[in-house]
């Protein structure tokens, strides 16, 4: 059935149905006496208010325990070296092993956590990576340590793709999404902060030093394990018919990023740099494997979508289905290369800043700590914004506001003065450095919610969280390689805060990136959030605030997309049972002035 423009009139939408293939006008029609509307299988039961904030207290805290399991191991590398008597390319490893192996297995996790069930799959992750991170406490040499980094991140790359969904699936489209979505997303850099400070902290202050992080880490994730196993609802059957995994997309997919995050992690350290014949094999190869992964996602799709293709045990549904990248007029890939290119910036930043504080400027762990803790603060401001301000303030405003702010903390430090006061471009830039990964990371956060399928919710968010892990790889690699291709022109004895200089422009370059991309992709694009409008008819009820768009623009709905082309199947209710499938298409345009026509 083709698109078809319904004239609006008088503020009310009307809606044509199609019975055994003659459209006829028809009203909504009205509920039973005395009778709740049937609630969707998909429909979260009702919880108190207290429940709901302990669950999103409970995939925030989960999330923050995951960027924590970073930045606080980051802080304490100093300690950690004197301490194991390592030499500095010796730590790379314990570094790069965990994001390593989170960042390959997000993809197959989600779509393990759509189909089996999202609470399953948190539950099992976090009780995974408390045990695994505490592991990480008593190993005494460094290869240990390496490997078990390596499994704790297996626990992360179930845990995180799971939490999204569930916030998705837990909260429908309401002021309390946007609200549940900006505290799960600042969890990022405030976790981030959080790690930095508080295991600044411990590695000074207390008799185990740098293991006493992954003590508390530990202890804080078992306690988000037990609070999804209390309090997050049950799992609602998938909507899915087929419920395979598509296990060779998997073995793709996870292949391929593990070796191209390898690549770039470790090229630069490898005895002959980014010439090494291994690092040339990882990365040609992980590209191939890359590349194959999206060819049989793509051919997999075309399979399903057409009931008339041959179907196998050899072709079960896509892991991740490419069209995903298309959907909101190709705005879904531009949120993601925004996300991309933040992180690229911030989580370079972030680690350049450290090594200024600690390497050039001689300060301790704990006093680099402290003089990031306005992160924190702001980044709480930042969370609040977006959550009570999404349906208010236009979408390209709010990431726009983000990409501006990382950016400039970026160009602040590109340009630093070692001589001048802390509170002269040091306090500027971590403040507004947050703004970035809490406001860009929030807004998209929602808007992919918006427009992905209940089923894949937790796809979704993986995905989101994907190109965050490359971000940070490509970020810090790229930053690295120009910082030493300048440090090597620098004599001994003389001044290194060029090498820390070039670090930042290349941080600063990836801001520009993502606020040209905001600008090309997002100008014209409403708010993001829920705003409540009366309904005007059964389907706007059930489809809850429609996204702004600009002008001669169509919204497209996560169900739209599952039914093709807008059209629903419902059972009439006509006060008795009927075997009768009525089609209902409700299709919304806008003139161009952005009036609903």
């Amino acid at each position: 059935m083709d698109d078809m423009i319904v004239p609006r009139g008088a503020g009310k939408t009307t809606s044509m149905s199609t019975t055994h293939g003659t459209t006829q006008s028809r009203s909504p029609t009205p509920p039973l006496p005395n009778s709740e509307p049937p609630m969707s299988p998909a429909s979260p039961p009702p919880r108190s208010l207290l429940k709901s904030c302990i669950v999103v207290l409970t995939v925030t805290v989960a999330m923050g325990v995951n960027v924590a399991n970073s930045t606080a191991m980051s802080i304490s590398l100093p300690t950690l070296q004197k301490e194991m008597k390592l030499e500095p390319a010796q730590l790379q490893w314990m570094m790069a092993a965990y994001p390593l192996s989170s960042g390959g297995l997000f993809l197959a996790c989600g779509r393990l956590a759509d189909v089996y069930g999202r609470k399953k799959v948190f539950s099992l992750g976090s009780l995974f990576l408390s045990i695994f991170t505490l592991a990480c406490a008593f190993p005494n040499d460094i290869t240990t340590l390496d490997v078990l980094r390596g499994i704790q991140g297996i626990g992360a790359a179930a845990m995180v793709p799971a939490s999204f969904g569930i916030l998705a699936q837990v909260f429908p489209p309401s002021r309390a999404r946007s609200l549940a979505f900006a505290t799960y997303a600042g969890s990022v850099p405030t976790g981030a902060v959080f790690g930095t400070v508080v295991g600044g902290a411990l590695t000074e202050y207390t008799a185990k030093t740098w293991r006493s992080s992954f003590y508390m880490l530990g202890g804080l994730c078992f306690m988000s394990f037990l609070g999804g196993l209390i309090y997050i609802d049950n799992d609602v059957p998938s909507e899915e018919v087929d419920k395979r995994i598509d296990w060779l997309g998997a073995f793709l997919a996870t292949g391929g990023l593990v070796l191209i995050v390898f690549v770039l992690s470790q090229g630069e350290l490898a005895s002959r740099g980014w010439a090494t014949p291994y690092i040339i094999a990882s990365l040609i190869l992980g590209i191939v494997m890359i590349a194959t992964f999206l060819y049989w996602q793509h051919y997999l799709e075309k399979v399903h979508e057409n009931p008339d293709s041959p179907r196998s045990v050899l072709t079960p549904p896509p892991l991740m289905k490419l069209s995903i990248w298309k959907r909101a007029n190709g705005r879904i890939a531009a949120m993601m290369m925004i996300a991309f290119t933040n992180w690229c910036a911030f989580l370079a930043w972030t680690f350049w800043v450290q090594l200024y504080f600690q390497n050039y400027m001689a300060y301790t762990a704990v006093e680099t700590a402290v003089r990031l803790i306005p992160m924190f603060v702001w980044g709480i401001v930042c969370n609040l914004v977006v959550g009570f301000l999404a349906a208010h303030i236009p979408l390209v405003w709010i990431i726009g506001a983000g990409a501006v702010g990382t950016t400039t903390a970026c160009l602040l430090f590109a340009i630093i003065d070692p001589s001048t006061t802390y509170w002269a471009y040091a306090f500027v830039a971590t403040v507004v450095s947050v703004m970035g990964p809490d406001l860009v990371f929030t807004a998209g956060t929602l808007f992919i919610a918006k427009f992905a399928l209940p089923h894949e919710q937790s796809v979704a968010g993986a995905l989101l969280n994907t190109m965050a892990q490359l971000g940070t790889a490509v970020g810090v690699t790229v930053s690295t390689v120009v910082s030493h291709s300048v440090g090597s022109k620098i004599g001994p004895g003389e001044d290194t805060l060029p090498m820390y200089r070039a670090a930042q422009w290349t941080c600063f370059a990836f801001g520009i990136i993502e606020i040209i991309l905001v600008i090309l992709f997002f100008r014209g694009v409403g708010v993001v959030g829920h705003r409540a409008p009366k309904p005007t008819s059964v389907s706007e009820t059930e489809k809850g605030e429609p996204l702004d768009l600009t002008p001669g623009e169509r919204q497209v709905y996560g169900d739209d997309l599952e039914n093709k082309k807008g059209i629903e199947h419902r059972k009439e209710l006509n006060g008795a049972t009927s075997s009768q499938e009525t089609i209902s298409v409700t299709v919304h345009a806008l003139n161009k002035d952005g009036r609903v026509i």
